[in-house]
C-alpha cells in the first residue's frame, strides 16, 4: 500500500536528489547547521527533538525510508523485498547481520529500531550499574553513570512515549505467564509499553479507536488508531498504535524546525579546521529499488556542522567510527570493545496443557495482544537479596497470526493425513452419490484443530551477559568476535527459567535451533564505542562526547559499556536526553561560516608526449607488498612492531607503469605512475589509489645510497583524503642486504592529499613496514609487460638501469668480496 505522504516525499527526491527525501524545512541541503544527527532511532530522535527545542538548527540523516501506517508489507512478495541491502536493490526495513558467534537483527527506516521493537520501556535496575566488574579476558565493565543520573530523563522519555502497562486482563498468554510466575514464586510485572490502548489515555481500552493528533502534528499526515491486539509489533504496526519515534519525537522535532532527510546514508566525516565537522553521505534513489546498484560509486554529498551526533545503532555507529578512524587521530583502543547482545535468548514453550476442562492443550493464542505484555524478573547477585548469578528477564513474545498459519502448515504428517482423509471422503461421496451436500464440518477437519500453534508461546530472555565482544573491520566489513562461551553460566540460567515456565504451563521447553550450535540472535546489540572515565577505558565520556574530539557525540546503544539487562531502548533514550541537556548548557552561538568543504585531490601527472611521430614504448609490472601498521605513531619500525602485536595488517597491490621507457630511463627521478589499491582495516578496508607515483631510484648526494619512493593518494570509505608515502632504502650496509633493501618499504600515512615536498607540514596518522614475500616476488617477475614498437629494447633498458643502479650501490662491496675470495 503506497500512501500520499510517502509519494509526496518521493516526488521531492525526483525533483532534488541532492539531499534525499526530506521533510521539515524545505530547500536544498544547508551549507552549515548547528547539529547533524546520523540515524533516527532512540538516541537520534531524542537528540533531534531536544536540540531543536533548544533553538539549534538540526539536520537528521536517515538511510531508510519513512513507513506511514499501512505501509508495512504483509504479502509474501512484499516481505521478500522488505530487507536492507541497497547493493541488491533492497531498500526495506530489516537489516540482518551474521557473525561468527551470533546473528543480529536491526532496522532501517525513519524511526529506527522503534519500528520493529516490542514497545517495552523498562528502566535499568539500579544495582546493575556495575563498577569495575572484571571480565574473563581482562579489563572490566564499568558504568560511569548511575540510576540517579538517568531517573529524571527516564521520566521525560516515558511521558513523551506514552508509557502505559498492558490493560487487558483476559489475554490468554498474559494469564498463563502470570499463573506460571505465581507457581514458581517469581517476580512478574506488566512493564510500561509505548502503545496507545485507549483514546483518551485514561478511558477504557477499545481496539481500533481513532487517536487524536497531538499539538506537534504527525510527520506522515495519516490517521492512527488504538491497538488492535494483532501481535504485529515486530513487523511494523499498520494502525499507528505504537508510539514509535516517527509519531512522537521526530514529528515534534520537525514541528520545531528540524529538517529530516530519509534515504541519506552517511559514509564518512572528518573534523574541520577551526572546529566542527564535515559529513559525507550518499542518497539512495527510490527509482533504483529492485535494481542492483554499485553503492560504493554513488556520489558523495557534504554538509557541515558544529556538532555531530552519531546515532546509527551499535553496528552502524561503530562501523562508521572504524571506517573513518584515520580522520580521528587519537581515538583510543577502546573502540570496538564491550560488545554485548544484552543477553538476548529466544526459547519456545510447546504443547502447553491444562485447558479450561483441565485436560488437553492449553489455549495460549500467542498472536493475541501486543508482542510483549508481561515480564518475569530473576534476581542478580548484585541485588543483595540472596540471589546468585547474573540477573535476567523472561518475557512473553507474541507473533502475528500469519506465523501461526506457517507453523500449522509445517506440521506435515497431520496435514497430509487430513488431506488424504478429506479427499477419500469426497471421492466416496461422489461415487456413492451421497445426499449430504454441506461439507463445512469436513473442511474444518481438513484445516485441523490448530493445537500446535495455539498451545505454543515463544519466550524472550535478556539480561546481564558478559560484554567481552570486540567489533572490528575484516577486509572492510564489520566483524564481531563474540561467543556464548564466557556467558555460558548466564545463558544456562535463562534456559532453566524458561524450562520452569514451560513445565508450569504443562508444556515442554525447546531451544531455538540456533542454540544447537551455541549461537544466539540478538535484537539488542550494544557497545562498540563505550563510555568511560578516560580514553583508556572508553571512547566517550559520561555524556557521550568522544574523547579528544569536541563536538562529536555517540548517543545510541554503542555508547553503553555493558548490557542494560532489561530492554535497552528506554535507557538509550534517557542517556541521549541527558547528553542533550549538557550540549544545550554548553552551546555558544556563533555565525555560520561558509568556507568551502573538501580538499581537491591532486591529479596524477601525465607522461610527456613522445618526441617525433612514433608511439613510445611503455613498460609495466605489478607489485604486491604486505605488512603491519599502527595509528598514532610516526616511526615505521615502531608502527610495525605495534601493528604486529595487534594483528593490524596492511597490504597493497600496485601496477607500476612507465608510459615512455626511454624518458623514464633518461629522467634522473625515474618517475612512473602507480594504480591499484591499498587494503587496511584500520583505514576502512580497501582503498583505491586515486593518483599514484613511483620513483625507481633517486639520489640524495650519497653515492652509496638510492631510494625507491612511493606516493599514493587515497580516500577512506568516508571520503577523507589520505596519502601513503613510502621509501625503500637501498644502501650498502655490512653484509649482503640487497634483498632486504629492495623488498622492505617504510610507510607513513598522512592526512590529506599531500603533494611532493609537503610531507614535513602534514599530519602523520600512522606508520608501518611492508615487505615483498618471496612467493609474491616470483609472481611479480611474471608480470613485466612492454607495449609499443620496441618492447625488447624497453625491457633491456629497464633491466640495465635497475642492475646498473644496484651495482652503483653494492658493486664495490661485491668486488671486494670477490677479490678476498
Amino acid at each position: 500500500m503506497r500512501h500520499e505522504a510517502d509519494a509526496d516525499l518521493t516526488a521531492e527526491v525526483a525533483a532534488e536528489t541532492q539531499g534525499g527525501t526530506q521533510t521539515g524545512r524545505q530547500g536544498g541541503t544547508p551549507a552549515e547547521v548547528d547539529v547533524v544527527v546520523v540515524g533516527s532511532g532512540f538516541g537520534g530522535s531524542v537528540a533531534a527533538h531536544q536540540l531543536a527545542e533548544g533553538g539549534l538548527s538540526v539536520l537528521v540523516l536517515e538511510r531508510g525510508r519513512p513507513y506511514p501506517p499501512g505501509s508495512f508489507p504483509r504479502t509474501p512478495a512484499g516481505t521478500a523485498r522488505n530487507f536492507w541491502d541497497p547493493s541488491e536493490g533492497l531498500h526495506g526495513l530489516f537489516d540482518i547481520w551474521s557473525f561468527r558467534g551470533l546473528e543480529g537483527v536491526v532496522s532501517s527506516g525513519l524511526g529506527g529500531g522503534s519500528l520493529i521493537y516490542a514497545n517495552v520501556l523498562l528502566r535499568k535496575d539500579e544495582k546493575w550499574f556495575v563498577h569495575e566488574s572484571p571480565l574473563p579476558g581482562g579489563g572490566y565493565e564499568n558504568w560511569p553513570i548511575g540510576r540517579g543520573d538517568l531517573d529524571p530523563h527516564y521520566e521525560r522519555v516515558e511521558r513523551m512515549l506514552g508509557a502505559t502497562p498492558y490493560p487487558y486482563e483476559d489475554t490468554p498468554k498474559t494469564v498463563a505467564l502470570r499463573e506460571a510466575a505465581v507457581r514458581l514464586r517469581l517476580d512478574l510485572s506488566r512493564p510500561p509499553l509505548a502503545v496507545s490502548f485507549a483514546s483518551p489515555p485514561d478511558a477504557p481500552p477499545v481496539p481500533g479507536t481513532p487517536l487524536p493528533e497531538p499539538a506537534y502534528g504527525n510527520i506522515h499526515g495519516l490517521p492512527r488508531e488504538t491497538c488492535r491486539l494483532t501481535g504485529e509489533c515486530d513487523v511494523g504496526c499498520n494502525y499507528g498504535a505504537k508510539n514509535t519515534l516517527d509519531h512522537t519525537y521526530l514529528s515534534a522535532a520537525r514541528h520545531l524546525g528540524a529538517e529530516i532527510r530519509t534515504r541519506c546514508e552517511v559514509r564518512g566525516f572528518a573534523p574541520r579546521p577551526g572546529g566542527g565537522y564535515e559529513v559525507r553521505y550518499v542518497v539512495h534513489d527510490p527509482a533504483r529499488e529492485g535494481h542492483r546498484t554499485a553503492t560504493d560509486r554513488l556520489p558523495l554529498h557534504t554538509v557541515r556542522c558544529r556538532r555531530l551526533v552519531l546515532a546509527a545503532g551499535s553496528f552502524g555507529t561503530t562501523f562508521l567510527l572504524l571506517r573513518n578512524r584515520a580522520a580521528l587521530p587519537g581515538l583510543g583502543s577502546a573502540l570496538g570493545t564491550r560488545f554485548s547482545g544484552n543477553g538476548d535468548l529466544l526459547g519456545l514453550v510447546l504443547d502447553a496443557a491444562g485447558g479450561a476442562a483441565g485436560t488437553g492443550p492449553r489455549h495460549l493464542d500467542g498472536s493475541r495482544g501486543p508482542v510483549i505484555t508481561s515480564a518475569i524478573r530473576v534476581g542478580d547477585e548484585l541485588d543483595g537479596d540472596g540471589s546468585t548469578g547474573r540477573g535476567h528477564y523472561v518475557e512473553d513474545a507474541g507473533y502475528p497470526a500469519f506465523v501461526a498459519w506457517l507453523a500449522e502448515s509445517a506440521q506435515l504428517p497431520g496435514s497430509a493425513r487430513r488431506a488424504v482423509g478429506f479427499g477419500l471422503d469426497r471421492l466416496r461421496s461422489r461415487l456413492g452419490h451421497g445426499p449430504r451436500s454441506n461439507i463445512s464440518g469436513r473442511l474444518a477437519q481438513l484445516l485441523g484443530p490448530g493445537a500446535f500453534s495455539d498451545s505454543a508461546l515463544p519466550l524472550l530472555g535478556m539480561g546481564r551477559d558478559v560484554p567481552d565482544g570486540r567489533m572490528s573491520l575484516r577486509r572492510g566489513y564489520l566483524d564481531v568476535d563474540w561467543t556464548t562461551l564466557t556467558s555460558r553460566g548466564y545463558f544456562e540460567r535463562v534456559r532453566r527459567t524458561m524450562g520452569d515456565v514451560a513445565e508450569a504451563l504443562g508444556g515442554v521447553f525447546h531451544d531455538n535451533p540456533l542454540w544447537w550450535t551455541r549461537r544466539v540472535i540478538t535484537v539488542h546489540p550494544l557497545g562498540g564505542a563505550p563510555m568511560g572515565r578516560h580514553p583508556g577505558e572508553g571512547v566517550c565520556d559520561a555524556y557521550g562526547e568522544v574523547f579528544g574530539h569536541p563536538g562529536l557525540y555517540v548517543l545510541d546503544g554503542a555508547v553503553l559499556p555493558g548490557p542494560v539487562g532489561a530492554n535497552p531502548s528506554l535507557t538509550i533514550a534517557a542517556f541521549a536526553d541527558r547528553a542533550c541537556r549538557r550540549i544545550l548548557e554548553t552551546h555558544v552561538r556563533r555565525p555560520a561560516t561558509a568556507t568551502a568543504a573538501g580538499t581537491p585531490a591532486a591529479a596524477a601527472a601525465s607522461a610527456p608526449a613522445a618526441a617525433g611521430g612514433e608511439r613510445p614504448t611503455s613498460l609495466s609490472f605489478t607489485e604486491e607488498m604486505k605488512g603491519h601498521l599502527a595509528l598514532g605513531v610516526a616511526d615505521p619500525e615502531e608502527g610495525q612492531a605495534l601493528g604486529r602485536t595487534r594483528d593490524q595488517r596492511m597490504m597493497f597491490r600496485l601496477t607500476i607503469t612507465a608510459d615512455d621507457v626511454d624518458r623514464f630511463v633518461a629522467d634522473p627521478r625515474h618517475r612512473a605512475g602507480a594504480v591499484g589499491h591499498v587494503e587496511c582495516d584500520l583505514l576502512g578496508g580497501r582503498l583505491p589509489v586515486e593518483a599514484g607515483w613511483f620513483n625507481l631510484f633517486t639520489r640524495d648526494g650519497d653515492p652509496t645510497r638510492r631510494r625507491m619512493l612511493y606516493r599514493l593518494h587515497l580516500r577512506d570509505p568516508g571520503g577523507n583524503p589520505l596519502t601513503l608515502v613510502g621509501r625503500k632504502e637501498v644502501h650498502d650496509d655490512p653484509g649482503f642486504d640487497v634483498w632486504s633493501d629492495t623488498s622492505t618499504l617504510y610507510v607513513r600515512v598522512l592526512s590529506g592529499h599531500v603533494a611532493e615536498g609537503g610531507d614535513a607540514g602534514a599530519t602523520v596518522l600512522g606508520a608501518g613496514v611492508l615487505v615483498i614475500l618471496k612467493a609474491d616476488f616470483v609472481k611479480q617477475l611474471t608480470t613485466f609487460r612492454a607495449s609499443g614498437p620496441h618492447p625488447a629494447r624497453a625491457l633491456e633498458g629497464f633491466g640495465r638501469l635497475f642492475l646498473g643502479e644496484l651495482w652503483g650501490v653494492y658493486g664495490a662491496h661485491l668486488a671486494s668480496a670477490g677479490e678476498s675470495a
